[in-house]
């Protein structure tokens, strides 16, 4: 199997070597805007670099997987299904919800194979929380919380295509609530704050935010993020049920501290960021991935998982903007298989 992966910055760096140590993938063609980055990278890992991202069409591979910069997303995921190639996108697949469908409806009427990225499908806590909420461990569940927060904002060229906060970061959660609950979010109401660095203001977005959620069933979930931890990277998702209550990513690197006397030290060696938080995970999505070409798996997350939870984060935007709740159904999706 030949791989061509498009993207040699940060997370294409982190994958590509994911993939050069895979020992089902093969080998592995590298292309990036940044030819002379490409190169580098090919040459530590004893990979291919090709002088273009046109030369991944051209010189002939089974796969792609796409982590470029978010603006050229959806122009290569279209590109690979109309070669008759399996994809694998990081998230998003499109910078907004209107493009997200474009593409998403020509996946569908050519029968193409996309796999998208939301690596904490794969993490060892969530899933663990999955299996109890599934198993009816915990009761009927009443209240859920979810909490991103990175401990630094990111630059300011970044903060202009991210798409804000609740579309590039807290769509995560948005994503487990739906996997692991295995329930639908049907109403909104969101605010955020830009009181943070001017930077945020600057280009429209906030650098906290909160929502609340309505599920299908009645539950509850309240989910916060923000661009501004200084104590740390810290993702949590908390599930209380009527008869026990679980909390995925609290460990003895999560960045709180307690207050009581009697509580639990404060983490000696806090999480830095979501690359050494969820490594293994983004690892285990491109082994599922190389899996799915070669016809042995279930896609764990295509196209239609990853719109539902950009429709949740979309419909917080509009919520934040309109100050009002917002109902998914206001939200344009595509239609029922």
């Amino acid at each position: 199997m030949r791989i061509g992966l498009i993207g040699t910055g940060r997370i294409g760096s982190f994958h590509a070597a994911a993939l050069a140590r895979h020992p089902e993938a093969g080998s592995l063609l590298l292309a990036d805007s940044d030819p002379a980055r490409a190169a580098r990278l090919a040459d530590r890992l004893g990979a291919t670099a090709a002088p273009s991202v046109e030369q991944v069409f051209t010189w002939g591979v089974d796969a792609v997987v796409v982590a470029s910069s978010t603006d050229g997303h959806a122009e290569l995921v279209v590109r690979a299904i109309r070669g008759g190639l399996p994809v694998f996108c990081e998230k998003p697949v499109a910078p907004d919800l209107n493009r997200t469908l474009s593409v998403l409806r020509e996946v569908s009427a050519l029968g193409g194979l996309l796999q998208v990225g939301y690596m904490r499908r794969f993490d060892a806590g969530y899933l663990t929380a999955r299996e109890l909420v599934r198993s009816g461990a915990l009761g009927r569940l009443h209240t859920v919380r979810t909490m991103t927060a990175d401990p630094a904002p990111p630059a300011a060229d970044y903060l202009a295509t991210s798409g804000g906060l609740y579309r590039d970061c807290m769509v995560h959660d948005f994503d487990m609530v739906r996997w692991v609950t295995g329930h639908e979010v049907v109403e909104v109401y969101a605010a955020g704050s830009d009181a943070g660095p001017p930077q945020f203001r600057q280009t429209g977005d906030v650098d906290t935010a909160a929502a609340v959620l309505t599920l299908d069933d009645g539950t509850l979930v309240t989910s916060t993020g923000t661009r501004c931890n200084g104590a740390g990277y810290d993702v949590r998702m908390e599930l209380a049920g009527e008869r026990d209550q679980v909390s995925a990513g609290l460990d003895d690197r999560t960045p709180i501290a307690s207050t009581e006397p009697n509580g639990p030290p404060p983490a000696s060696k806090p999480w830095t960021g979501f690359l050494e938080r969820f490594g293994p995970a983004y690892e285990a999505e491109l082994n599922a991935f190389v899996h799915l070409v070669r016809g042995a798996g279930e896609n764990p997350c295509d196209g239609r998982e990853a719109l539902a939870a950009l429709r949740v984060a979309e419909a917080c935007e509009l919520s934040r903007r309109e100050r009002r709740r917002v109902r998914l159904e206001e939200l344009p999706d595509l239609p029922e298989r």
